[in-house]
């Protein structure tokens, strides 16, 4: 396969997955607002403020917006195209990335992407946002989860659908670690004691942005707390979003890519993968906290940026070197 090619799926895919975890977040930030109490503009403030902290796009919008308020935030992440991040910008992205690979992706793959493209670009977007914005946002949801089914059903399950896994995933890993990384550090409850209702209200709302309540409750029945959330997305196995799967099918696509044995490694990525999957292998949550949740999610972040260099670097060797660092910031 062509470098430019790999490259083209890998941020197909990455972008795709930014989106809908930027729909997913804002969602359960609405759902939030329509049960706070304090309707001050200095709440308000401190209820979204989170979300720019989650998505990464703090001093972006400071340069853009005078104040944090709820409709400058969802403009901001969902439809201003000068955010790199937003999510028309991405969507957007990924169907220039489609564009690119049309011989690599199945024409049911470009035709949804194409018509979410087009709505969101058309105005019928903004219309269903303007009417609701929570349905809009779970509509949204839908149409990524039918891309990502779309894609599994129809795309040869060859090296550009290996390359597609491999940048879903660490994206998705990348998600999951900045969510919990600002439930903890931004979230915990002002006033309250740790455990109480707000701080339940908030790990279920984390739980949420994952899509993770129902997966969690069928383990731990009736009962919320920080330290079973914070296991459950780091270390649970069969979970589709937490951090461990998600490196661990990030190791399994490198392997098939290259052709090397899961026990040994080729290349830089694979090697660096493995040490991150056997790190969490092997890892327990109170050596976790021992450590640190956020020490620990930094370290997770900082390996994940690793990896997806490390990668670039072994099969997009094509780019110049401003390329390269445009994808470091990317990622």
């Amino acid at each position: 396969m062509l470098s430019r090619v790999a490259d083209s799926c890998y941020w197909l895919s990455r972008y795709i997955e930014r989106a809908e975890t930027s729909a997913r977040i804002l969602d359960v930030n609405m759902q939030l607002l329509l049960d706070l109490e304090d309707s001050s503009p200095e709440a308000i403030q401190r209820h979204w403020q989170p979300v720019l902290a989650t998505l990464e796009d703090q001093e972006l919008f400071i340069k853009s917006y005078d104040t944090i308020t709820a409709d400058a935030v969802m403009e901001f992440v969902t439809f201003d195209k000068k955010n790199p991040s937003s999510i028309v910008s991405c969507i957007g992205n990924a169907r220039e990335n489609a564009r690119t690979v049309r011989e690599q992706i199945s024409s049911e793959m470009w035709e949804q992407l194409n018509r979410t493209y087009l709505y969101l670009r058309d105005g019928g977007g903004r219309h269903d946002f303007q009417d609701s914005p929570i349905d809009f946002y779970r509509r949204l949801v839908d149409i990524l989860h039918g891309f990502q089914g779309t894609t599994d059903a129809t795309m040869t399950h060859g090296e550009g659908w290996d390359f597609l896994q491999l940048g879903k995933y660490l994206e998705r890993a990348d998600s999951t670690t900045r969510v919990l990384d600002i439930k903890y550090h931004i979230l915990l409850p002002s006033g309250e004691q740790v455990g109480g209702h707000v701080d339940v209200t908030q790990w279920m709302a984390v739980l949420r942005s994952c899509s993770a309540m129902e997966a969690y409750f069928k383990i731990n029945v009736g009962h919320v707390s920080g330290w079973q959330v914070a296991e459950f997305l780091i270390l649970h196995d069969e979970f589709p979003r937490s951090i461990r799967f998600c490196v661990d099918q990030v190791d399994a696509a490198l392997h098939r890519i290259s052709g090397c044995d899961g026990a040994h490694f080729s290349n830089e990525a694979e090697r660096l993968s493995g040490m991150l999957k056997s790190n969490l292998g092997y890892t327990t949550i109170e050596s976790v906290f021992q450590q640190g949740l956020h020490q620990f999610l930094d370290q997770t972040q900082a390996r994940l940026n690793e990896i997806s260099g490390a990668a670039t670097k072994t099969y997009c060797y094509w780019m110049d070197e401003s390329a390269q660092t445009q994808v470091q910031i990317q990622s």
